[in-house]
């Protein structure tokens, strides 16, 4: 897909009807937001690689920083490609056991399954007991205690915990924590600032979870989390919403390999959700409606990137913690997708 642009520094405005869109429609966004997602923060809205809508709320800013809860894993599952493309990690068909033989060398786990959240945990389906891991002396140790039991293989089951050993892959194949690895080969390519690393003074829920979240966490062992844990600003989310969406192209040069975007996108589980059925791919979400392809990363609290390939359309909305977030699905489904012309 050629882009028409790519921001630098500074990223270039466009009013809406200059790249297809209906402002009319679009500006119904903002009452919205105002009325029902009031722990919304920031939403920036690109097309063409422009930016064509951004709005702050509750005293955020274009600077203002925000932990992207799982959102996060969709970044992982960025960098296991990387790993892949540049030949750290043989494929996703790749034993974890031959990477960490002290704690899976008895467990028939590969990345893939990983990736696809595939593999059986000893926890009730969305019960994960995060707070039991953050306890741990030692993640990776206790992770595999709980991998490989109650269920089946190929069997969707939502973990984190399994994305924390895709990021500990990540830093053993490469010689460089996931932070590391993704300031050199992606945050720096694609205009967003370094992640520094962040001093742990302990591992209790504000420090992981909580205001006290700044650049991205890591366990006891220095092993950047996997599952949740880094924080940008609306606008570097939607930077990387923007590579994706070009295919894994940025100022034509490569990034991502194509065929990654390609099987990271496409579905590979398929999930019961209250009722609803949803498809998963390698850590991003998969929506259809109206036959526009739409696939995201999403995380608590209703932080979210949307990517729109086909339209060239990137939404990326940062939000304060809240429980039970209003669904940010019906928000684009309501006031971007119609805004949308073809």
């Amino acid at each position: 897909m050629d882009a028409d642009y790519f921001p630098t520094t500074e990223w270039e405005p466009r009013r809406p009807s200059e790249v297809g869109m209906d402002g009319a429609v679009l500006s119904r966004i903002d009452s919205a937001i105002r009325k029902d997602y009031r722990n919304i923060n920031g939403i920036v809205v690109s097309r063409n690689g422009y930016l064509v809508y951004e709005r702050y709320y509750n005293d955020a800013c274009r600077r203002t920083k925000t932990h992207m809860t799982s959102v996060t894993k969709s970044f992982i599952s960025a960098l296991i490609g990387i790993a892949i493309d540049k030949k750290y990690v043989s494929g996703v068909d790749c034993p974890v056991g031959v990477l960490f033989p002290e704690y899976f060398a008895a467990k028939s786990i590969r990345i893939g399954d990983l990736l696809t959240m595939t593999v059986p945990y000893d926890y009730e389906s969305w019960r994960e007991p995060l707070d039991k891991l953050c306890m741990q002396a030692d993640w990776m140790k206790y992770i595999s205690t709980i991998i490989g039991r109650n269920g089946k293989m190929g069997e969707f089951k939502y973990s984190s915990a399994g994305a924390h050993v895709l990021s500990a892959v990540i830093s053993r194949a490469t010689k460089q924590s996931a932070r590391e690895f993704a300031n050199d080969n992606l945050f720096s390519r694609i205009g967003i600032d370094a992640i520094p690393d962040f001093e742990m003074r302990s591992f209790g829920y504000e420090d992981l979870f909580g205001e006290k979240v700044r650049g991205w966490v890591k366990d006891p062992q220095g092993i950047t989390t996997g599952g949740w844990g880094l924080t940008l600003t609306t606008q570097e989310m939607a930077r990387f919403g923007l590579l994706y969406v070009n295919d894994g192209l940025w100022n034509n040069e490569r990034v991502v390999s194509e065929e990654w975007i390609s099987d990271s996108t496409r579905p590979h589980s398929q999930i019961d959700f209250d009722g609803v059925n949803m498809k998963y791919g390698y850590l991003w979400w998969l929506y259809d409606a109206d036959d526009v392809h739409v696939f995201a990363a999403v995380g608590d609290g209703g932080n979210a990137i949307f990517c729109i390939p086909g339209r060239k359309v990137v939404v990326a909305i940062s939000s304060g913690f809240t429980f039970d977030a209003k669904d940010r699905w019906e928000l684009i489904r309501n006031y971007i997708l119609p805004a949308i012309g073809d």
